[in-house]
């Protein structure tokens, strides 16, 4: 069978050369052509040396037809190329902001622009596949997820469809500094993230508003109320986010007991998912470094009868470009595992 053609736009971030690196290895696809602006003109391996055994040359535009584009596009930009490219008839899957959100209203004050098209809003669909599987298999444009978002809505989902907790939340959540992009800034030079942790948008992090809609969508009667705290931590890669909530009263059984219905709640919800792993222990981030893998442990604070949920994720893989592969693999009815069987890198 011939190999499915694919396309990325914006290969010079971190997330479009992880989507080069796992792209080369897939067996059904075949990467036609990557642009990046800044790199026009040069080839692909003389600006990601790693990436040297593939024969590309970064072109300013996409310069020839595929059956899927990535657009890897930073956020209030993607709006601008992903239209033309549905009118042509080719699949997008986006990895910025711009389609995530089903509220217009909500970009201004999140992406600090007006959303152009908002049709397209309601007709993109949410990348997270063990949220939306049936959707994104016929979707023409995926809206791939937040990297912060994915562990948190994956840690909290079962727990919120079932009723099993209050509605306030709080979910506190690290990552590598590779979660901030390629582009410079102060608090991402060696000296300031080195030998350091910091919190920040305290206020409200961009990825918020994502985690409220998914999981509002999964239980609309519960009306949450989350408090989502990002912490910067000195690591290129990974994501764990400590998630808590108060349980309500009957709904488990008392002592050990509703551990063990806890674990196979989460077990039960996410059987059929091949990327979902219900530890019996906290996850650490090395154990999915590389990988497409989000580890989740669900626990209960028997003394103050509060749930616990560890999960961890690569922000660049599970978060970012694994994750987006994921997708494509649905959207052309291939294995969901094709390509991304890769394990964790460790230690």
């Amino acid at each position: 069978m011939p190999r499915r053609k694919v396309g990325i736009i914006n290969v010079t971030g971190y997330i479009g050369a992880d989507l080069a690196r796992l792209l080369y290895q897939h067996p059904s696809v075949e990467l036609g052509f990557v642009t990046g602006r800044s790199a026009a003109g040069q080839r692909l391996g003389s600006v990601f040396p790693h990436l040297g055994d593939m024969d590309l040359l970064v072109t300013a535009q996409a310069d020839r037809d595929t059956d899927i584009v990535f657009s890897a596009m930073p956020h209030g930009t993607s709006i601008e190329v992903v239209p033309p490219l549905l009118e042509r008839g080719v699949k997008v899957i986006d990895i910025s902001a711009d389609f995530r959100l089903k509220d217009a209203e909500q970009y201004p004050r999140w992406y600090d622009f007006a959303h152009p098209t908002p049709d397209l809003l309601r007709t993109a669909v949410y990348g997270l596949p063990e949220l939306h599987k049936s959707d994104i298999t016929s979707a023409s444009l995926v809206a791939n997820p937040g990297c912060y978002s994915t562990a948190a809505i994956l840690a909290l989902a079962p727990v919120v469809k079932e009723g099993l907790i209050h509605p306030n939340i709080i979910s506190d959540s690290k990552s590598g500094v590779s979660g901030a992009g390629r582009t410079l800034s102060l608090a991402t030079h060696y000296c300031e993230a080195n030998d350091n942790v910091r919190a920040y948008a305290i206020d409200g992090h961009r990825h918020l508003p994502e985690i409220e809609q998914e999981l509002e969508m999964m239980n609309p009667g519960l009306r949450l109320s989350i408090t989502f705290v990002p912490h910067l931590v000195p690591m290129t890669r990974g994501i764990l986010s400590s998630c808590y909530a108060r349980l309500k009263k009957g709904k488990l059984a008392k002592g050990a007991k509703a551990k063990e219905e806890l674990h196979q709640l989460y077990r039960d919800f996410y059987r059929d998912e091949p990327f979902v792993r219900i530890a019996e222990e906290p996850p650490e981030t090395k154990h999915t470094w590389g990988n497409n893998l989000c580890i989740i442990y669900p626990t209960i604070d028997l003394r103050t009868e509060n749930l616990i949920v560890i999960s961890c994720i690569d922000n660049l893989v599970k978060g970012g470009a694994g994750q987006a592969i994921q997708n494509m693999n649905l959207m052309l009815n291939l294995p969901e595992t094709t390509g991304l069987e890769t394990l964790a890198i460790y230690p």
